[in-house]
């Protein structure tokens, strides 16, 4: 396959180009043979990597916890439509015999494929979290962190695990962060009533990431620079939902000065909901209503989002002056080393995974190339 007449968006420029694809990989940029039985005239759009959600529980109706290959396949092929080639399935704190149901689920996904996006991992939100900072997650369920407990939950599929968001502060979480990162399994920090003193204890015993920055977390305080004021310190990376819901854009602004595009990371946080119409749904067992943008529990808590990735690109163009290039970066290469899968997706580059995507100066999502294949 050849794609031609497009602005291909590396990590530090965009230019106009022509991109080889060859079973499955980029096999030539530029090419000098510009014949090919598969041409895509681009004409003048932009070529990008695909997304990479570290993020999202849900969307076209259905749920990770749905615990089912079929359910996976649907949320796969609904937001490769958004620009996602890939992403972590994301559970919720639940009973655990319905969280080892959805890493059973995820890894018959991993290992079939899909007809979407591609599903690299598994990030467990839960249940090892601090029950005041509990958000849209079902405090019923919440356990107390140690090894023993993530062993019960997990062993059968450490290999596809690719993080586990914690409350560092709860007792026992220190011996499983150590444990996490001797099987280089990133630990993040949320849902989480951690002081600034012991997020950064967290950070010095191997916490490397922070869950959805600014929600369910400690804030920064003049008296005490909380989660947020650690993450604004240290040199984890951190996650943020760019839907002007969850975090205003002054909020976000300041977030990306003081870390770098380098160590900020786009996610969507969705839900069932996600690419479907307003109306009922559930979230980790609970009933939950998107209406105007937004989903909540019906306490009024935010439950999630519905936002795609190709929207909080946009979002943060509209309201940043970062280059677009600069954005991308934190929807793709950024992720793509969370997952440690940055040697082969992520950017452009060639030999790397042919998982690419075509839109336009709006960001909307004109083509999706998923392993060297037109998915959407």
């Amino acid at each position: 396959m050849l794609i031609k007449n497009c602005k291909i968006i590396y990590t530090d420029r965009i230019e106009e180009g022509n991109l080889l694809i060859t079973n499955g990989k980029i096999a030539k940029i530029n090419p000098e043979d510009m014949n090919d039985n598969e041409i895509i005239d681009a004409k003048g759009l932009y070529l990008a990597p695909g997304f990479i959600d570290i993020h999202i529980h849900g969307a076209g109706g259905h749920d990770t916890m749905d615990g089912t290959y079929e359910a996976l396949n649907t949320i796969a092929k609904s937001v490769v439509k958004h620009g996602t080639t890939s992403f972590l399935a994301t559970t919720m704190t639940c009973p655990t015999e319905e969280i080892q149901k959805a890493l059973c689920a995820a890894n018959e996904a991993i290992t079939r494929g899909t007809q979407g996006a591609n599903i690299i991992g598994v990030h467990l939100e839960g249940p090892f979290i601090s029950s005041l900072m509990v958000g849209a997650q079902n405090p019923l369920y919440i356990q107390k962190p140690s090894i023993e407990a993530f062993k019960a939950i997990a062993e059968p599929y450490l290999s596809i695990i690719k993080a586990v968001t914690l409350a560092p502060e709860v007792e026992g979480s220190d011996e499983l962060i150590g444990y996490l990162r001797s099987h280089q399994i990133a630990a993040s920090i949320g849902h989480s009533k951690a002081t600034y003193y012991e997020a950064m204890a967290g950070i010095q015993k191997g916490i490397s990431h922070i869950t959805h920055l600014y929600n369910a977390m400690t804030a920064l305080h003049h008296r005490d620079a909380g989660i947020v004021g650690a993450a604004f310190e240290s040199d984890v990376t951190a996650e943020t939902i760019c839907d002007g819901i969850h975090i205003d854009y002054p909020a976000l602004r300041i977030a990306f000065k003081q870390k770098s595009t380098d160590r900020m990371i786009l996610i969507s946080d969705a839900m069932m909901a996600c690419c479907m119409p307003e109306g009922t749904y559930a979230l980790g067992g609970q009933k939950v209503i998107a209406k105007e943008g937004m989903v909540q529990l019906e306490s009024g808590a935010l439950a999630g989002s519905i936002l795609t990735i190709n929207k909080a690109v946009k979002n943060i163009y509209d309201h940043t002056d970062y280059a677009l290039h600069e954005i991308i970066k934190m929807a793709t290469y950024n992720p793509a080393k969370h997952c440690q899968v940055h040697e082969r997706k992520g950017k452009i580059e060639e030999g790397f995974d042919a998982d690419l995507i075509l839109f336009n100066d709006n960001i909307e999502i004109q083509t999706a190339v998923v392993g060297g294949k037109v998915i959407a």
